[in-house]
């Protein structure tokens, strides 16, 4: 039986430190994302998800609201915890928290190769593909009841 996998904010700045850590490794040194385009400045101001295994993070999420719209990003999960649930999880907490916060829908940038994952839970497609930070995305969102 796999460990416990406990998904909420992170509850203090080692938590936080390595979440960012996380998205690094996955998005600069995996994926080639230059680190000006993973550091926007909006940390600081964002709801941060964490998913926490055996005390380490294995996936991160994180989310701005914005006149009643929760943007989700920057969502990242270890390579050794993927398939495994971690994301789904990490959504419905992003949601969660994007929802308390007074959203009524919630958008996101995804990378194409995850737009099937996005979609069987419950987002749609908004427009055609993009490029950011080098890599193919696709706009999608959905409402929150």
């Amino acid at each position: 039986m796999a460990p416990e996998l406990a998904v909420r904010p992170p509850r203090d700045e080692a938590e936080l430190r390595a979440a960012l850590a996380l998205r690094h490794d996955v998005f600069c040194v995996e994926q080639g994302v230059s680190e000006a385009d993973e550091i926007d400045g909006r940390d600081g101001e964002a709801l941060h998800v964490v998913a926490v295994r055996d005390g380490r993070v294995v996936g991160t999420c994180r989310v701005l609201v914005d006149d009643g719209i929760g943007k989700l990003g920057r969502m990242a999960v270890a390579r050794g915890a993927r398939g495994g649930g971690v994301g789904a999880q990490l959504l419905d907490a992003a949601e969660a928290g994007a929802r308390a916060e007074g959203a009524g829908r919630v958008i996101l940038a995804a990378q194409v190769d995850a737009e099937r994952f996005y979609s069987r839970r419950g987002y749609h497609t908004v427009g055609g593909h993009f490029v950011d930070a080098g890599i193919e995305h696709v706009r999608m969102e959905k409402a929150l009841r």
